[in-house]
């Protein structure tokens, strides 16, 4: 998926490393003093490499900034535009950070990406005859998302589509779970779902939503060509009148005196079914 670039800030990657500045434990531990905090090696290492993610600052401990020195050359080699690095202790990272937060020592005050809208992705994948999208009725735990997208990223999905409302926004917390996927799989954002599910089945997407009322298995259904798997959130499901907007309901096998699965691991085994099918 093509996102249009953002400009890149002045300062290039390859600059000599900053000495730690007092007052940096200060600032916000969810966003940073321009964007969001990202951290974690993978979630900063695929933004540091992303042409299209704008960063503004990398804050690092020293053992931190020895795991990225890959990270770093790369980002040099590719020519990327990037600031200089900032060594702090761990405890002022700490401080940074969300509470809780497995930062690995390395953390990146990032800008958003360009967004994406649903008119894109349906023009972006025209011409793709077996593209998969994963669709998301208003699951709100950022964890479940940035898992969701890990898994698209893993078994080649295009995109992610959410509700603006009653989903999470896009902060370290769902990076992290995405585990450097939000860097690669688009998370859309639409405002009306049914809406969104009549214009991807105009662009040629057959939806197939995930229930335990589905009379088959996924398995039995024909998902060779452009498929959208629409899933709910654990508890309410998918609602009703995006039940209605699928051209298909369908369940996983599942048994045993636990009947269902977290909707992250359901879209896991979702997108595995797909792919298995069409080898």
């Amino acid at each position: 998926m093509t996102r249009s670039k953002s400009p890149s800030p002045a300062s290039h990657a390859g600059r000599p490393t900053a000495k730690p500045q007092a007052g940096a434990a200060k600032l916000s531990a969810s966003k940073g003093a321009q964007g969001v905090w990202l951290y974690g090696l993978h979630p900063v290492a695929a933004a540091w490499t992303n042409p299209e993610r704008r960063i503004h600052r990398l804050v690092v401990t020293e053992a931190g900034r020895a795991s990225l020195d890959g990270v770093l050359t790369q980002g040099r080699a590719a020519g990327l535009t990037r600031p200089g690095v900032m060594v702090v202790e761990k405890a002022e990272l700490d401080r940074m950070m969300p509470a809780g937060a497995v930062h690995q020592g390395v953390a990146v005050d990032a800008a958003p990406l360009p967004e994406v809208g649903i008119d894109d992705l349906c023009n972006e994948l025209a011409a793709e005859s077996h593209a998969v999208i994963v669709v998301l009725d208003q699951v709100t735990d950022p964890h479940n998302v940035g898992a969701i997208l890990r898994s698209a990223a893993a078994f080649g999905a295009k995109a992610v589509v959410v509700t603006e409302r009653h989903a999470p926004e896009t902060t370290g917390v769902l990076a992290k779970s995405a585990s450097g996927a939000l860097e690669v799989v688009p998370l859309v954002r639409v405002t009306n779902l049914a809406r969104a599910l009549e214009e991807l089945q105009q662009a040629g997407f057959w939806s197939v939503g995930l229930a335990e009322s589905g009379k088959g298995t996924l398995a039995q259904f024909d998902l060779t060509g452009k498929t959208a798997l629409v899933m709910g959130a654990e508890g309410s499901g998918l609602r009703r009148l995006t039940m209605e907007r699928c051209d298909g309901i369908a369940r996983l096998p599942t048994g045993g005196p636990v009947g269902s699965l977290n909707v992250s691991n359901a879209a896991a085994v979702a997108l595995y079914e797909v792919a298995r099918l069409r080898v």
